[in-house]
């Protein structure tokens, strides 16, 4: 039985990509897509548009593909691109808007029930402004720091903070709303 190293067969699928092999940039695109759509899908409402972003970021994937120096997850890198992208398309469409505020209350955030789905929670966080739900999604889910956020969106980090802030109760009051409305005292 013959024992393949599956870190040595990315790094060798990487360089056939690198090469313009189109066989292994399917394969690449194959394996990573639908969990970049799914990156794509937290930030952009739209699968429509969650699906362009990907693909053009896809393309940013292999046109920088000579630039990842294996030196840390293709994953991880490739889930940096279509991040970046996605901020970048929603900077276009003009969709995030950051009211610079300093205040800001740190709050704990209880966990969501289990009585909620997936499709349910993706709802309540599709229904947030798009600035709270970028600042959100960063922090909560990518696992930014405030500092990383602030530099990526260009906002300063207090009102990252303030953004997180609102999100989260946003999100509590909605989850309130919804837990009254399924138990009939709404």
């Amino acid at each position: 039985m013959k024992v393949i190293n599956l870190h040595q067969e990315e790094k060798e699928l990487i360089e056939l990509a690198v090469e313009n092999n189109r066989h292994a940039q399917h394969k690449i695109y194959s394996k990573f897509s639908p969990k970049m759509l799914s990156v794509c899908r937290q930030y952009i409402k739209d699968l429509h548009q969650a699906e362009d972003v990907m693909i053009t970021a896809f393309m940013k994937v292999f046109t920088n593909l000579n630039k990842f120096k294996h030196e840390g997850s293709f994953e991880g890198w490739i889930r940096r691109i279509m991040i970046n992208e996605c901020i970048s398309f929603l900077r276009v469409h003009k969709k995030v808007k950051f009211i610079e505020e300093e205040d800001y209350l740190e709050e704990t955030f209880n966990n969501i029930e289990s009585q909620f789905s997936v499709d349910d929670i993706q709802i309540l966080i599709d229904n947030l402004p798009y600035g709270y739900k970028m600042v959100f999604n960063l922090y909560a889910i990518e696992g930014y720091k405030h500092q990383e956020i602030a530099e990526l969106l260009t906002i300063s980090e207090g009102t990252s903070k303030s953004q997180l802030s609102h999100a989260r109760k946003a999100l509590q009051d909605n989850i309130n709303k919804l837990k009254n409305y399924e138990n009939g005292t709404e």
